[in-house]
């Protein structure tokens, strides 16, 4: 007889869990038959003992077959299915080139993406700021545009990993959102249910990471590449930094107009491109589209100089409701604020710090981020043309712009931004965008 009780005392008392009493507390917050309380006291039990790396394995292919598993043989597709996923940041439309790149290269890549909460944006919160993009779809519908456009971004629908949702919630209000276990179930296990064949984890590390820690970033990639590739899918992962805010810019709309930029070639930011290339050479590598870096820098390189990756762009958002000529003509179908100012540093000097938390709850505080899940969006507003680290700022160049929709939130962003950056009278040496990569070969030494 199962009791959830007696498996919350094994790992209460440190004791390692066999995959049966996993999989079966796992179904139990599927159908609700494990309490709330269960489920938080096996969270609290989890975070303080841990598990070992099979527990982890079980737990995350146990919350992955929770609910719908997407299976991709009966389409017979003529490329390798292959997904990202980053741990989230302050301008990191990284998704939204990466994907299309991709697809361009001959990948099919069903992203099943988040929304923003706190100081990280979200790729669906960005996608919703194009006019008609439908980011709740049907799985038929999922498939078709995959299928026919080799890449689709979308949310979560209700019967994918219905038990991440659950656990998800008691993680939130129990202080075991931190659970490196439980954190590497939830990512993975969502992943893993797209039917995927490879996966590139992109892990954050700096002022604007979820991780609080160079050294918890290098666990959790560590943990996220041993469970993945241990539940069957290729996987490897970049630690990239974060900080200082990714792109040029942060907030819904404009983060979509950047995105057009970058693929149209009108606008690249260097520090943006260095994480895309690493991130769209290693998905290339890992999925078996190209042999090595070399020739999969010359094809990720190929689909962005032919206009093949903008073209996927474009498919994607026509086939998911937004308009066909979104890339011709964003500001017809992309929101804009009232107000466009100026921030200026409140001495001369060039940038030595930033802290990049600050820039991201700037943009919320503008309406363009939530601090609650139920919170709507401004989706006009947010920050442009942010300066990077070792920019060299003074009375003539600002730290960025704000888009706002009245004078008092532009004010109070004002003091907000100034303060959240460190000026300095000697440039400071350059950020490495790449920390290290993590790959299977990596944990075998």
């Amino acid at each position: 007889m199962f009791l959830a009780q007696e498996i919350i005392r094994q790992k209460r008392d440190g004791k390692v869990l066999s995959p049966t009493q996993i999989n079966q507390f796992v179904r139990g917050i599927s159908d609700n038959s494990i309490s709330n309380e269960q489920v938080a006291a096996f969270a609290m039990a989890t975070y303080f003992n841990g598990m070992n790396i099979d527990e982890r394995v079980s737990l995350t292919t146990a919350m992955r077959d929770s609910g719908d598993v997407l299976n991709w043989q009966d389409l017979n597709l003529s490329g390798p299915i292959v997904d990202k996923h980053s741990t989230g940041g302050v301008g990191d439309l990284v998704s939204l080139v990466l994907g299309p790149i991709v697809a361009a290269c001959g990948g099919y890549v069903p992203m099943i993406s988040g929304r923003g909460l706190g100081h990280t944006g979200g790729t669906l919160d960005k996608l919703d700021a194009i006019s008609g993009y439908q980011t709740q779809v049907s799985t038929d519908k999922f498939r078709q545009v995959v299928q026919d456009v080799g890449v689709a971004i979308i949310g979560q629908s209700a019967n994918l990993v219905p038990a991440d949702k659950r656990m998800y919630a008691m993680r939130d209000v129990t202080a075991t959102v931190e659970s490196l276990d439980l954190i590497t179930a939830s990512i993975l296990s969502k992943k893993l249910a797209s039917g995927l064949d490879a996966l590139v984890m992109d892990v954050k590390a700096g002022s604007g990471a979820v991780m609080s820690t160079y050294e918890d970033s290098v666990k959790l990639a560590k943990s996220i590449v041993e469970v993945g590739n241990g539940a069957g899918v290729k996987t490897s992962c970049l630690i990239t930094d974060m900080s200082q805010v990714l792109a040029d810019s942060a907030g819904n709309a404009l983060e979509i107009r950047e995105t057009i930029d970058f693929l149209t070639g009108a606008y690249r930011s260097p520090k943006l491109a260095n994480i895309i290339y690493a991130l769209a050479d290693e998905m290339l590598v890992v999925s078996g589209l190209a042999t090595d870096k070399h020739q999969a820098a010359k094809k990720r390189q190929a689909a962005l100089d032919s206009g093949a990756a903008a073209e996927k762009f474009a498919q994607m958002v026509s086939e998911l409701g937004g308009a066909s000529d979104l890339i011709e003509d964003p500001d017809s179908y992309l929101p804009t604020a009232n107000i466009v100012k100026p921030v200026f540093a409140l001495r001369s000097g060039y940038i030595s710090a930033m802290d990049t938390r600050a820039f991201g709850m700037a943009v919320v505080s503008l309406g363009g981020g939530r601090t609650r899940a139920s919170d709507t969006l401004d989706y006009a507003v947010g920050l442009n043309k942010i300066a990077h680290l070792g920019a060299p700022i003074d009375s003539q160049t600002p730290l960025c712009f704000v888009y706002a929709q009245d004078e008092n939130a532009f004010k109070e962003i004002e003091k907000q931004l100034q303060s959240a950056v460190t000026i300095s009278a000697e440039p400071s040496k350059p950020v490495t965008s790449i920390h290290r990569s993590v790959t299977k070969q990596d944990l075998m030494h």
